[in-house]
């Protein structure tokens, strides 16, 4: 890479970019002084369409000559006023860095009042207000839908954030700790240590915990199986453990889906969810509107 950025290229680079410009309106010079004689018609370069719709090399119109000039005088003042010319900076001093750092300054100066004042007030007052809502939600719309879709109804692997049922628990600060820090976590596999026919067992108690229909013989011996393994992180009723994301086993909402076969997959395999950490990129006064967002999805009227 040192090559590139040796002292060669600067005059390189300038000197193609301005001969390939050049070099245009040469061409197109040649072209507009071409004029066929009168009287004399032009030529058929060979190329037929249609039967009868044929290619003739008559000059180009001058109106559209005209255009092509307009695109070559635009491109060389483009090339002065703005880098393009190796290191040339251009007569403006533009960078994408100065436009970015303009447009944050501009940013922080119109919003940052906005997020202070929201950040002042508890979440679930924040999360009653209209107007913080819609913040919210745009924020939200723009990070994390792509996990939580749109709706906030997440999909497969990934939370449905307007049900009330939360996995580190669902509180004002709770919220704020999950989008701020992030989490891990880990479901082992279990498959190693109760075997084949375990798992099974295993996949028959847990259904019979929310209600779906089980194998009564299966789940009582998985009952056994679940009393030995599970009850340190899903506790002995099965309802889960927010300390540690340890999912509740007896309401029927499901991460990665209730059916049997999903259910001895997650026990036989293990599961692994990553919520990113955001406090970095959006910080405390974004998180505050997003998480009072996410709070007034499972909550009536912010309450």
């Amino acid at each position: 890479m040192s090559d590139f950025v040796s002292g060669f290229w600067s005059p390189y680079i300038t000197l193609v970019s301005l001969a390939s410009i050049l070099g245009c309106g040469v061409f197109l010079w040649r072209l507009s002084t071409k004029r066929l004689p009168p009287g004399k018609k032009a030529d058929v370069m060979g190329h037929v369409w249609d039967e009868n719709l044929e290619e003739y090399n008559n000059p180009l119109p001058r109106w559209w000559m005209w255009l092509f000039y307009l695109t070559i005088a635009f491109a060389l003042g483009y090339l002065v006023l703005y880098p393009g010319l190796g290191t040339w900076p251009g007569l403006l001093h533009w960078t994408s860095h100065s436009q970015y750092d303009a447009e944050e300054a501009h940013a922080t100066a119109t919003y940052d009042p906005i997020y202070a004042r929201y950040a002042a007030m508890p979440i679930p007052a924040v999360a009653a207000d209209p107007q913080a809502r819609d913040i919210g939600q745009r924020i939200f719309l723009n990070n994390c839908a792509p996990c939580h879709a749109s709706d906030a109804r997440g999909g497969r692997g990934y939370p449905d954030l307007t049900d009330n049922d939360w996995l580190y628990g669902g509180d004002p600060d709770t919220l704020v700790a999950t989008i701020t820090d992030g989490r891990n976590g880990v479901m082992p596999a279990w498959a190693g240590v109760v075997g084949d026919e375990g798992v099974k067992n295993l996949a028959n108690y847990v259904k019979s915990l929310s209600g779906s229909a089980f194998d009564p013989v299966r789940a009582a011996q998985g009952k056994v199986l679940f009393q030995t393994n599970c009850v340190a992180c899903h506790g002995p009723d099965g309802k889960g453990n927010h300390t540690i994301g340890a999912p509740n086993l007896t309401d029927a909402i499901w991460l990665w889906g209730g059916g049997e076969s999903t259910i001895m997959e997650t026990i036989a395999k293990g599961r692994n969810g990553v919520m990113p950490s955001w406090g970095s990129f959006l910080g405390p006064q974004k998180i505050h509107l997003v998480a009072a967002y996410v709070y007034s999805l499972s909550h009536a009227e912010g309450k």
